[in-house]
């Protein structure tokens, strides 16, 4: 199937891409946590390619793009909007949410190499405060919190032409900075960036619980 640049799938075309066995599976991630589950199940990518939800299916395989990516195709198969949302830092990886929203407050899903940097129940007003839960998690590997800002979420249905649903080829020309280039907005203000602490052993060692060490950045790698 061809789409023509800037046509959205309607629902019945959006599912008729995927195979019947790919239609069984995101039929049975009804709920955002069953979405969760599933990409807790993938290993992380470490490798420098993006995924569609196809390929995310067929490897077993994620890092934060294609769990976005995955969870918003997930939730599009049954009915939901496919936004996308990028946390912004410093001195560290940007990282990619797929937003939901249940009785009128956001939660999201999301692939990380970090315990701290996944799923958030749907109980924040705003994408401000989605962002905010995850400030004391985020942090680089020497102890910086290196959160700073959120962009505002992207439908990326919006981009469907792209094929991003089954296709790999323009994931990170078009999907990734469609998201990159959103409106972004600061968390912090000058001096609390100044005084901010550095994060504690227990927690730093937590956080990395199970983490890919192939996957990790690093400063000045």
């Amino acid at each position: 199937m061809k789409v023509k640049e800037k046509k959205r799938l309607a629902a019945g075309e959006f599912r008729a891409l995927f195979t019947p066995e790919e239609r069984e599976l995101l039929a049975s991630l009804s709920t955002p946590r069953l979405i969760q589950d599933f990409l807790d199940r993938t290993e992380y990518s470490s490798e420098p390619v993006y995924r569609s939800p196809r390929s995310v299916i067929r490897d077993m395989k994620a890092h934060c793009v294609d769990g976005a990516l995955f969870a918003s195709a997930a939730m599009r198969f049954h009915g939901r909007p496919a936004l996308v949302m990028e946390l912004a830092a410093v001195r560290d990886d940007d990282h990619f949410l797929a937003l939901f929203r249940e009785g009128g407050y956001w939660g999201c899903i999301a692939k990380s190499n970090f315990v701290g940097l996944r799923f958030r129940e749907p109980i924040h007003r705003s994408y401000r405060e989605v962002a905010l839960s995850y400030f004391e998690s985020y942090y680089n590997m020497e102890g910086e919190k290196s959160l700073r800002g959120f962009g505002r979420a992207v439908d990326i249905a919006r981009l469907d032409w792209t094929m991003w649903p089954i296709e790999d080829g323009l994931i990170e020309e078009h999907i990734v900075e469609a998201v990159a280039r959103a409106p972004h907005f600061a968390l912090l203000q000058g001096w609390q960036e100044e005084g901010l602490s550095a994060v504690d052993k227990r927690t730093f060692e937590a956080g990395m619980l199970g983490a890919n060490e192939a996957g990790i950045y690093r400063l000045g790698s």
